[in-house]
């Protein structure tokens, strides 16, 4: 008996009947729009024929009306998940909803008015039944009149069929409404499901949101490995240096807390931007910042010699961005092989072409302990380099140069002069 009666009663059912009840709700206000419709064209004293097909008419008018907003397919779509368990994606945020999915909205405004009304007609029907026929075969007994069906609950044994119509019509209309669950959900699987063009837009969405993702995790990698490249150098110094001079090692630790701040802002903003799901607000630096990242890289040990030539603020936006965390990667990986040895730094920019330049003594031949303890750390630096300079279409060499020393050369592509 639990087994039969668990379909009927189940909490599905009962989100289900919730949600069919809404769209008997919601059918009123096309209802009505109907009716108005129908008396104001055929007029009072209309024939039934021409209200029987003017008024579905009418409704469906109203109901297609009604799906052309694109906050109601959204609507649909979250309490088709909410009530009905399915597993719908969220429509895409487009700025145009294609007319195909206006009218697949319809037909489920349609569809789920006319469930959720018969739904309700089928539950009051059978709730009146089982209520009404044992309470009249408990008191005096009698006749009930359903249109042109009649029924006798007569007082006494002869009426004690009346308990077991009250069960049957309770397990009826909980049947019923399990039945049109199950036709609700089939049809929002149908018609409230992403579109071929919203599959299309969600995928490059998800796209997009992984790029920008990995492009942050990339960013990140550069800004903290190159504070805790120059940090560790800084404090195997501040070690050597405590006893002979206290002084340079106060600036040594001191180097280490400006550093430290810095990267602590960068991983703050990184984070907030992966937690929200959002693009972030904070500017990027680009090679306009030059300046700061080689500040940056003496504070960490390097001995720097800088040579720009050309103006590196009429860069374009993207490739002055990426030629910048090239730059700060390689600055990196130059503390973290070469510790405190002379590096230099080479930034062209020149008609069509933008060169960087880092040489630095090659591994192995610094002997402090400051470039020991860099040695002693291994990353993808090269390789992060490597994919930003191919994804700007550029050309990237990194070995030995004929004069003993580590060389990493770029070359990026710039529009011409003049050029959108």
């Amino acid at each position: 008996m639990r087994n039969v009666i668990a379909p009927a009663v189940s909490r599905s059912s009962c989100r289900g009947w919730a949600l069919a009840c809404l769209g008997a709700a919601v059918s009123l206000p096309p209802l009505a729009f109907a009716v108005v419709t129908t008396a104001a064209v055929l007029g009072p004293g209309a024939p039934a024929s021409g209200v029987a097909g003017l008024l579905p008419l009418g409704f469906m008018v109203a109901i297609a009306l009604m799906a052309l907003p694109r906050w109601v397919r959204r609507g649909s779509v979250a309490l088709a998940r909410a009530l009905l368990d399915a597993r719908l994606p969220v429509p895409a945020d487009r700025p145009r909803t294609p007319w195909g999915d206006r009218l697949r909205t319809a037909a489920w405004l349609l569809a789920h008015t006319l469930i959720g009304g018969a739904l309700m007609c089928a539950t009051g029907f059978g709730l009146f039944a089982a209520f009404v026929f044992p309470g009249l075969w408990l008191s005096e007994g009698g006749e009930i009149a359903l249109g042109w069906f009649t029924a006798a609950a007569p007082h006494g044994w002869r009426g004690a069929w009346t308990p077991v119509l009250s069960v049957g019509c309770l397990l009826a209309v909980g049947y019923v409404t399990a039945g049109a669950t199950f036709v609700l959900r089939r049809l929002a699987a149908s018609l409230l499901d992403h579109s071929p063009a919203e599959r299309l837009a969600a995928a490059e969405e998800r796209t997009r949101r992984l790029e920008h993702r990995n492009r942050l995790a990339q960013d990140l990698h550069d800004s903290i490995g190159h504070t805790l490249t120059a940090s560790t150098i800084q404090a195997a110094a501040g070690l050597e240096l405590v006893d002979r001079d206290p002084e340079a090692a106060k600036r040594a630790l001191s180097s280490i807390e400006v550093l430290s701040r810095s990267a602590m802002d960068d991983l703050d903003h990184v984070v907030g931007a992966l937690r929200d799901e959002r693009p972030p607000t904070r500017p990027q630096p680009t090679l306009a910042a030059l300046d700061t990242l080689t500040a940056q890289a003496e504070r960490g040990g390097a001995h720097l010699t800088t040579q720009v030539e050309g103006d590196l603020t009429r860069l374009p936006a993207t490739t002055s961005r990426e030629a910048y965390r090239i730059l700060q990667e390689a600055l990196t990986n130059a503390l973290r092989h070469g510790g405190s040895s002379a590096v230099r730094l080479n930034v062209t920019a020149s008609a069509g072409r933008l060169r960087l330049k880092v040489t630095n003594s090659l591994p192995g031949q610094a002997t402090t302990a400051a470039a020991r303890s860099g040695r002693e750390r291994t990353g993808h630096g090269l390789t992060g380099i490597r994919e930003r300079v191919e994804l700007l279409g550029g050309e990237l060499s990194a070995g030995p140069a004929p004069d003993g020393q580590w060389l990493l050369s770029v070359a990026l592509p710039l529009p011409p002069a003049g050029s959108a």
